[in-house]
This record gives C-alpha cells, sequence and structure tokens, in this order.
C-alpha cells in the first residue's frame, strides 16, 4: 500500500460515565503537523474505563494502519494503558490481558511506535469526542 501519511499521532481516549457505566471511545489522528487527518467517536456499551482506554486504543490503532501509516505516536490520558503496552507495568486482570493481547499484536503492523499518557487537558480533543459520543 502506498502510504499518503507514513507518520501519524492519534490522539485516543475512552470513558464512561459510571465505572463500569456506559462508555465511549473517542480518536483524532492528524498528522506531525496537527493537521487533522481523522476523527472517530463511538458509544461501547457498558464498560470500566480502563477497558475504553483499551477500545480507543485498539481502534485508533486500525484507523492508523488504514490511513498507511507506518509510524505512530499514540497519546492518550491513561497511564496504566500506556505503561501496560510499553511494559513497565504487569497486566493482571484478565480482561484487560485480552486487550492488551490485541493491542500488541496491532502494533506489530507498524515499523514504529511509541505510546505517551499526557494529562486530560493534552488530549482534550479526543476527550471531547467522548463526550460527545455519550452525549448523543
Amino acid at each position: 500500500m502506498t502510504s499518503t501519511h507514513p507518520k501519524l499521532v492519534l490522539h485516543v481516549d475512552g470513558g464512561a460515565r459510571g465505572n463500569p457505566g456506559p462508555a465511549a471511545i473517542g480518536i483524532l489522528v492528524s498528522d506531525p503537523a496537527g493537521e487533522v487527518v481523522a476523527t472517530f467517536s463511538d458509544t461501547i456499551g457498558e464498560s470500566t474505563n480502563n477497558v475504553a482506554e483499551y477500545r480507543a486504543l485498539l481502534r485508533g490503532l486500525e484507523l492508523a494502519a488504514e490511513h498507511g501509516a507506518t509510524d505512530i505516536q499514540v497519546i492518550n490520558d491513561s497511564e496504566l494503558v500506556a505503561r501496560q503496552v510499553t511494559g513497565v507495568y504487569k497486566v493482571k486482570h484478565s480482561a484487560m490481558q485480552e486487550l492488551h493481547r490485541q493491542a500488541m499484536a496491532l502494533l506489530q503492523r507498524f515499523e514504529t511506535w511509541s505510546i505517551e499518557s499526557v494529562p486530560r487537558a493534552q488530549n482534550a480533543e479526543a476527550d471531547a469526542l467522548v463526550n460527545e459520543a455519550l452525549d448523543r
């Protein structure tokens, strides 16, 4: 596949109103200069915040692959997910282990990748997409 966007930045977020509760995901895909390539938001049913964060990561990775990315930078506001994906934290919960396995399999599609956790204010656009989906 010829890539029109070999390097992409993914701002991903997932959230639940209640924990567990109605949950949604939000993804903003941009090029390194900040030009928006795609956005996505949707509800995912009843879920916990952590599961929603993983589901947002998974959908974001799929979107990046659909846009031909070979190098991705993932930005989220979940320290838990970022540290589990980088191997700093172990994944102990069985439901999270499967989501982690899926994320690691998707990450193998890319030549290079990174993931970092930032304060929610620095991930505001993805957070707004989550809330828009929950409000619909």
